[in-house]
Parts: structure tokens; C-alpha cells; sequence
């Protein structure tokens, strides 16, 4: 089996590619330049790799929420790539692979992803016997929100860039990830693809749609 997966919601470009039990992973910071970088990216690591995009069983995609730019690259890159070739789609959310990085030691990993205007995405996950499980929708708070309902969690995320300090005030018990589990790793990316692809839960390219939560009226939370 042959996975192409990307995730493109954050600043940082996630590739990776899967052979036969081989994991190959590529993570570039490419802040505004995506649109021109993703494509030579997939090219160059499909060359190094020795293979061809049609050579892929599967395509692998980040559905955010994060960046509305990033996802919709990103989304249109591996449905021009899976329409083409008739390959099946597996989706995978950006907190979703923002907890799967999450260490081992940790039993309670919320990730937040800064929505811009003091907002959040955000999830709460829980692990059990080294299974990660997902409590409740992916949400949309604000930070007042936020700080009420994840306390006693380990938090990561490139929220703590704008939102630590005044976290750490509302907070108790938390714990603050470093820098290091802010953005989503490829390894993550590739690990949950491929489990959905071991379980069916694959989809046609023109079903698959991003993870959008902001509504057009920005003050408004919304949960999905």
C-alpha cells in the first residue's frame, strides 16, 4: 500500500509519503509561499522516494480547522491529484494530529489552534491505555470559554503564542506543551490516515470538505 498525505493548515507544510510499512516525512515552513511551494514540495519527495503520484493507493488530506487559505490549497492539491488518478481520499482533522503528538504521559490533551479575534479551535481528548479518544465536538471558543472548560489538561497549540499569559492566569492545573507540539507533525498526519484506511473510512474527492467553524459572523461560536 502507497499513501501521499499533506497537511497544509498551519505555516508549516506537512508531506509524507507511506510504502509498505516505510514511513517517509517532509515539513517545511512555508508561511505565504504555499501555493507556490506544494506542488514542486509533492514533486521533489515523490522524486527522492523513486515513485510517481500514480503509483499511490491513496491520497491523505488535513481538514483543519486552521487557515482557511491552507485548507483550501491544500484540499484542491490532493483532489486534482485523487479525481485524476481515482484514488480514494482519507481525512484527517488538524487536532486530531495535533493530539496524536501529544507525549505518551499525558492523559488529557487538548489542543488549540489560534482562530485569530481572541477565538480558538479546540478539542479535548483523553487517552486510555495509550488510545487517544476524542470527547465532544471540535469547537470554536472564545478565550474566556476556553479557560472554563479545559483546566487539569495538557494544552499545545500555536494558540500559546497569543493566549498563554492570560491561560495561565484563568487556568488551574495545566499544562502548557512547548513549542515543539504547537504544529501538526507529518508522522501524526500519516499514522491516523492510515488508520482510517486500515477501517474503511475513506472518501470520493468530491465528498471531502474541509473542517470550517468560523461562521460568517465572526462573534458567533459554532461547533461542528
Amino acid at each position: 500500500m502507497k499513501i501521499l498525505g499533506i497537511d497544509t493548515t498551519t505555516r508549516f507544510l506537512c508531506l509524507g509519503l507511506y510504502d509498505g510499512g516505510k514511513f517517509y516525512e517532509y515539513r517545511l515552513e512555508t508561511g505565504r509561499k504555499l501555493s507556490s511551494l506544494l506542488v514542486p514540495a509533492i514533486q521533489r519527495v515523490l522524486s527522492a522516494s523513486g515513485l510517481e503520484a500514480s503509483d499511490m493507493d491513496y491520497f491523505a488530506c488535513g481538514l483543519g480547522p486552521g487557515s482557511f487559505t491552507g485548507m483550501r490549497i491544500g484540499l484542491a492539491a490532493i483532489k486534482g491529484l485523487s479525481v485524476g488518478l481515482g484514488r480514494p481520499v482519507a481525512g484527517v482533522s488538524t487536532l486530531d494530529i495535533l493530539a496524536e503528538g501529544a507525549p505518551e504521559e499525558y492523559s488529557r490533551i487538548v489542543p488549540a489552534v489560534d482562530a485569530k479575534r481572541g477565538l480558538v479551535y479546540c478539542a479535548s481528548y483523553v487517552r486510555r491505555r495509550g488510545v487517544l479518544k476524542r470527547l465532544g465536538r471540535y469547537s470554536l471558543l472564545s478565550i474566556g470559554e476556553f479557560a472554563r472548560n479545559f483546566s487539569g489538561s495538557a494544552v499545545l497549540g500555536d494558540a500559546l503564542e497569543s493566549y498563554r499569559q492570560e491561560l495561565s492566569l484563568r487556568m488551574k492545573g495545566v499544562t502548557f506543551l512547548d513549542k515543539d507540539y504547537w504544529f501538526p507533525s507529518t508522522s501524526g498526519l500519516m499514522k491516523l490516515a492510515l488508520a482510517k484506511i486500515r477501517r474503511g473510512e475513506t472518501e470520493k474527492p468530491e465528498k471531502i470538505k474541509p473542517i470550517y467553524l468560523y461562521p460568517k459572523e465572526c462573534q458567533i461560536k459554532r461547533t461542528l
